[in-house]
């Protein structure tokens, strides 16, 4: 009996430490992270100019994280990701909640690719189909309203070539 109830005791903790640990996991703050903005400007190839605001993403963590958990973006606001190096990307939608247009961005700054209205929270893997040194996320839809296509140029000061007006 008392070998029951040592092994039912120490079953009964065992529980009690796994809802513990639950519970922690549940309280994190799982809240988007924000990171400095900054302007961004697309030329078009008819020499229309957008201006977007952007947070750039530059490190691992930051890339990994992008718009995670964002519940909106605001229009002609964005993130920019500054690629460690110049290669085809592959990125996902998984734990965001809202749909992007995935602009791919060569070192050049010119557009290479545009992924319009990816899934929120969709594992597949888009790809650059390009080298590219940049991306930029904005709000699903956004490139097709404003006009925004492949060959039209982005200016950011990390990518070392905006032009203030």
């Amino acid at each position: 009996m008392w070998n029951f109830l040592k092994n039912y005791g120490l079953l009964v903790l065992m529980a009690a430490g796994f809802v513990s640990v639950i519970v922690m996991i549940l309280m994190l703050d799982v809240s988007p992270q924000a990171l400095p903005q900054s302007p961004l400007r697309i030329e078009k190839v008819d020499g229309e100019v957008i201006d977007f605001t952007v947070e750039v993403a530059k490190t691992p963590e930051q890339i990994s994280y992008g718009l995670m958990f964002r519940q909106e973006l605001a229009p002609r606001h964005g993130m920019l990701f500054i690629l460690p190096e110049v290669k085809e990307a592959h990125f996902w939608m998984q734990n965001t909640l809202i749909s992007l247009d995935m602009v791919f961005i060569g070192e050049d700054g010119v557009i290479r690719h545009i992924h319009p209205m990816a899934r929120p929270r969709d594992t597949t893997l888009i790809s650059s189909r390009f080298p590219v040194k940049a991306v930029l996320e904005v709000n699903g839809g956004e490139t097709q309203f404003l006009g925004v296509s492949t060959g039209d140029i982005i200016q950011h000061e990390a990518l070392g070539n905006f032009k203030p007006q």
